[in-house]
């Protein structure tokens, strides 16, 4: 019985130290991260002197395209904090009051809710710079009717995605929630 016992043991502690594996894969959205700013710094610099012949319109989508690649460097930076502490290890660095209010507090739900919420966000504003690029009749043609169809039937996909999610969470916590009133 003992040595059932301490292989059990060893394998679990295999298991549990086979964790570590994830710890290259974060490595890997720093360097991400890292491409995300690079493409942020070139897009940047190559509008910055071409900003006193810009159109309004083409302003705000250069923005739209910056907010874009913030949102995803964003949501790059919150997978990796929490994946890294829900799935490898806590961080042990003390950083004091620079540290963000959320680390250490997102869960799996949590971190699936932030996830949809800034797909929705990201889709959103991809969606609304391709109506802003349509400046004229001969751009929406150009276009085309199909393209924005399909742009708008994906956003909506997502959106009805993470109403769902939030729908199954909050089930989940209320069926949690009345087995433990019972209690």
């Amino acid at each position: 019985m003992g040595g059932a016992n301490r292989a059990e043991q060893r394998f679990e502690r295999l298991l549990f130290a086979s964790r570590w594996l994830m710890a290259p894969m974060y490595l890997g959205l720093v360097a991400a991260l890292a491409m995300l700013m690079v493409i942020f710094g070139r897009d940047l610099l190559y509008y910055l002197p071409k900003v006193m012949d810009m159109k309004s319109e083409e302003v705000i989508l250069v923005a739209l395209t910056l907010i874009d690649l913030t949102l995803a460097a964003n949501l790059v930076l919150i997978v990796m904090f929490s994946g890294y502490e829900n799935s490898v290890s806590k961080f042990d660095i003390d950083v004091g009051d620079d540290r963000p209010g959320w680390m250490g507090k997102v869960d799996f739900g949590g971190l699936k809710m932030k996830l949809i919420a800034s797909i929705v966000a990201i889709s959103g504003i991809h969606l609304l710079k391709r109506f802003m690029e349509i400046s004229d009749i001969d751009t929406a043609r150009e276009f085309g009717a199909t393209e924005l169809y399909w742009l708008v039937v994906i956003h909506l996909t997502f959106v009805v995605s993470g109403v769902l999610m939030a729908l199954m969470d909050w089930l989940q916590a209320m069926a949690y929630g009345s087995k433990a009133g019972h209690k």
